[in-house]
């Protein structure tokens, strides 16, 4: 079995600079209406965006959580880029720390940090 992750977007293309930088991907094969994001170390999962008619309505019903050690400053780094914060604050259960940001289209995401503790 084989695993890749795919957000609708209006504008692949356009998301996929966004996405290469976030995730340090690369661009891969491409065909309308698909782009297809491979990581440049070669291990890991591929995305792909695909271009969709009909706008984004409403909460995604899946995303990405993207784990780093410092979740503040890879938000920042993430900001850079085009994302843009959802006004939730930092969240906190279970010893996970998260924020979540929005994609240039308005896909969310979050970026997370585990206590020390939960990870041992």
């Amino acid at each position: 079995m084989q695993l890749e992750v795919a957000i609708d977007c209006a504008d692949p293309d356009r998301l996929a600079g966004f996405w290469c930088a976030a995730l340090d991907y690369r661009p891969g094969p491409a065909a309308p209406p698909y782009v297809t994001l491979l990581p440049k170390s070669g291990a890991g999962i591929p995305v792909v965006l695909q271009a969709v008619p009909e706008p984004k309505r409403g909460k995604n019903r899946v995303h990405l959580d993207l784990y780093v050690e410092d979740h503040e400053a890879e938000a920042a780094r993430l900001i850079a880029l085009g994302a843009s914060r959802i006004d939730l604050g930092v969240a906190e259960t279970a010893g996970c720390h998260w924020i979540v940001l929005a994609d240039p289209e308005g896909n969310e995401f979050c970026v997370c940090r585990r206590d020390e503790a939960t990870t041992a």
